[in-house]
């Protein structure tokens, strides 16, 4: 007899996490299901052409009716809370939103889980998917486990209270919570916000003629970037694990903007990149986080995970994608 299939509720399913996940969850049976905020939510055409399989419920991290009526509908084997306010400069602009959505989102979906659970706490496998963000201003290097959390910015305060939390309900409450303190991953499903995407999106731009120039913030600062399709495999690898616990998910090397432009574009066959990039104090931060590097050795000895995919090779994956959509509307 074949084993019964498991079914596994996504939260931020429309984010670049949310749909690899999904596509991996999937592609290993499981029924899988999404959150989806918003009524007439401009990114479910997105997952119902990625993941058309996927069953979406409407709900929201503030509303932890919508939370309990989603996991009454699936009443799934493993949680996912993938779902916040994930830019970093968004959140100080609106730092009660980021509040609201990436801390209180946490408490409520937890709490929502330990009454739907009863008294079977441990039978509903819970991952938070904590930052790198949360190291902030950092106390050594690389950033393990152990390492003091110092947030530099609302959206990283409000992740550090989400992965406290975590940890408090799995000894409070006994729930099998595992956080995965992940560090920068990006891929060409990433927001064109964020300055990976901004990067390749501007360098297909620009060798195609079609941008003059790139405005950017700190070139100096360092992140430790991998693949988010690597980086879903290790937040599946934790909830099957006998015992909860939180891992550092990293490549454990560091490249600074810089880099990612010389890599950008020469990926576009561009050399020289300063004629085309200038830097503006608008896109500098209030509290700056100059470098981070994680310690997955960890992840590596539990969980058996290691990425795949290097930088340079990211890199040119997102450049690829972006020219062949800039080319597309050409």
């Amino acid at each position: 007899m074949s084993a019964p299939r498991r079914t596994a509720l996504i939260t931020g399913i429309t984010g670049q996490d949310g749909l690899y996940l999904a596509e991996l969850l999937l592609a290993k049976g499981y029924a899988v299901h999404g959150l989806i905020r918003g009524q007439h939510n401009p990114k479910r055409e997105l997952v119902e052409q990625l993941v058309p399989d996927v069953r979406l419920h409407h709900g929201d991290l503030t509303d932890q009716s919508s939370l309990l009526r989603a996991l009454r509908a699936c009443e799934p084997d493993e949680v996912y809370n993938l779902g916040a306010v994930s830019f970093v400069a968004y959140s100080w602009q609106n730092p009660h939103v980021t509040t609201d959505v990436t801390a209180l989102g946490v408490l409520n979906l937890l709490e929502a889980l330990r009454l739907h659970s009863g008294d079977d706490t441990s039978a509903v496998r819970f991952y938070q998917a904590s930052s790198s963000e949360m190291f902030g201003k950092v106390q050594e290097s690389p950033q393990h486990e152990r390492t003091l959390l110092w947030p530099r910015s609302p959206y990283a305060v409000a992740k550090a209270y989400g992965h406290h939390l975590t940890v408090n309900y799995r000894e409070s409450y006994a729930l099998h919570a595992s956080s995965g303190i992940l560090f920068n991953h990006e891929s060409p499903r990433r927001g064109p916000e964020f300055v990976t995407r901004k990067v390749s999106q501007a360098v297909a731009r620009i060798s195609l003629g079609l941008q003059d120039d790139l405005v950017m913030g700190n070139l100096d600062a360092e992140r430790d970037w991998g693949f988010a399709g690597d980086y879903v495999e290790a937040m599946w690898l934790m909830l099957q694990q006998d015992v909860a616990d939180d891992y550092v998910v990293a490549t454990g090397q560091t490249h600074s903007v810089r880099e990612l432009l010389d890599v950008a574009f020469a990926c576009a066959g561009i050399d020289d990149w300063t004629p085309y990039v200038r830097q503006d104090a608008q896109h500098l931060r209030p509290a700056e986080v100059d470098r981070l590097v994680g310690d997955a050795g960890k992840a590596r000895r539990v969980l058996g995970w290691q990425p795949r995919v290097g930088f340079h090779e990211l890199v040119a994956m997102m450049v690829e994608s972006d020219l062949a959509e800039q080319k597309h509307h050409l």
